[in-house]
């Protein structure tokens, strides 16, 4: 039997499923709860990136959804690695701990590959290996919420506001704790939004308003068109919605 005929009956044997698919798998990894890491990704290395600026006037995540208390980013937007909020997430669950039933939310996840190179190296030869996992905080994006056992011990301020500070303290930017009644936030500004708005939809939209040093700053919540600025005016204006 020659040679060429081993490899030809070699090739024409049908190959298990397995080693079909597993070159679709190749950036597919075994993700446990506590890992902070994605479970699938479709390209291994991507651009730097720059942290999102709402220039819609984008006010979705600024508010809580789940909890009672949490904490929003104060300062300028920034990347946030995994091992940051791990450290934040577990300085929470150990604070409350005592408290049976107390539940902590998580609104970011670091699913972006940041790639690094070694000091001193000459440019080409493709981009860095990979090195951990990060994510980009806008201003005012929400990063963690807790809130106590529903029907169960209640969360009292105090210890909420003690939970958050221990958790701020290993993130890299400036936060600040907020409640139930806090309001949205869309870059540095509070938008307030009008109580008629809530369970309604239509493509006007209302007005809310924002303080600012000049008046009141009058913007379009609700509708096809997200959040429009109309304006500035005096504080004096009566059709402003406080």
């Amino acid at each position: 039997m020659s040679l060429l005929s081993v490899f030809r009956q070699f090739s024409s044997t049908a190959r298990p499923a397995s080693l079909l698919i597993r070159p679709l798998l190749s950036h597919q990894q075994t993700r446990f709860a506590t890992k902070f890491a994605p479970t699938f990704v479709r390209h291994p290395r991507v651009h730097k990136g720059r942290a999102p600026v709402p220039i819609g006037g984008s006010i979705k995540g600024t508010t809580l959804n789940f909890g009672e208390y949490g904490i929003r980013i104060k300062s300028e937007g920034m990347r946030i690695t995994a091992k940051q909020l791990q450290a934040a997430e577990t300085a929470l669950k150990r604070k409350l701990k005592p408290l049976k039933g107390s539940k902590v939310w998580m609104r970011v996840f670091p699913d972006m590959p940041v790639c690094v190179k070694g000091n001193e190296t000459r440019m080409g030869k493709g981009k860095g290996s990979f090195e951990y996992w990060a994510c980009w905080v806008p201003t005012g994006r929400v990063l963690f919420e807790i809130a106590g056992e529903p029907g169960g011990a209640e969360l009292r301020p105090e210890l909420a506001r003690e939970a958050l500070r221990l958790a701020a303290d290993k993130l890299p930017c400036i936060v600040d704790v907020i409640d139930r009644s806090s309001p949205h936030r869309l870059g540095n500004l509070d938008v307030h939004r009008p109580k008629n708005l809530a369970g309604k939809s239509s493509i006007t939209g209302e007005v809310a308003s924002v303080a600012t040093a000049d008046g009141e700053l009058r913007l379009r919540v609700g509708g096809v068109r997200g959040l429009q600025v109309l304006g500035v005016e005096k504080a004096k204006s009566e059709d402003v919605v406080q």
